[in-house]
Parts: C-alpha cells; sequence; structure tokens
C-alpha cells in the first residue's frame, strides 16, 4: 500500500501536557481521524481500519467499544435486504 505523509504543527508542549510521546500521539489521532470519516460515511470500515493502522476486527472491536455501530444500515435497509431474500 502506497503512503501519504502529512504534517501537523502542534504547540510544543503538547506533549507533555497530554503525557504522551510521539507515536501515542500520532496513534489517536489517525484512530480519530479514521472514526470521524467512517462515521460521515466518507470512508469504508475497511479503509478507516487502515487509515487507524488496525485489522478490520480490531477497528470493529474499538468501535463496538466505543458504542459506535458496525454498520452503517438502516432499518429500512434491513427490511429491503430482507424482502429481497424472500
Amino acid at each position: 500500500m502506497k503512503t501519504q505523509t502529512i504534517s501537523i504543527e502542534f504547540p510544543s508542549d503538547i506533549l507533555l501536557t497530554l503525557n504522551e510521546s510521539e507515536t501515542e500521539l500520532v496513534r489517536h489521532i489517525k484512530l480519530s481521524l479514521a472514526i470521524q470519516l467512517y462515521l460521515k460515511q466518507k470512508l469504508t470500515i475497511g479503509k478507516a481500519s487502515q487509515i487507524a493502522g488496525l485489522s478490520r476486527l480490531d477497528f470493529e472491536t474499538t468501535l463496538s467499544e466505543n458504542n459506535i455501530p458496525i454498520s452503517n444500515l438502516g432499518w429500512d435497509d434491513v427490511l429491503s435486504d430482507t424482502s429481497k431474500l424472500r
């Protein structure tokens, strides 16, 4: 997979304030971005898990732990799919 690097500027004391390493901060930023893009339906769960740097199963588990649905299907979608199966 080809990757792109993006730089983000933060106040110099942010790592000290958060009591996190740069690696931990990057991991949190990537996970937060992935979740937000998934919630806005900009990315599939598979692509969001790639941004987060997690396996799909680990990303789904993280979503579940944060009470975020792992499916974007609405009730009408489920009923429509059910009727198609009959």
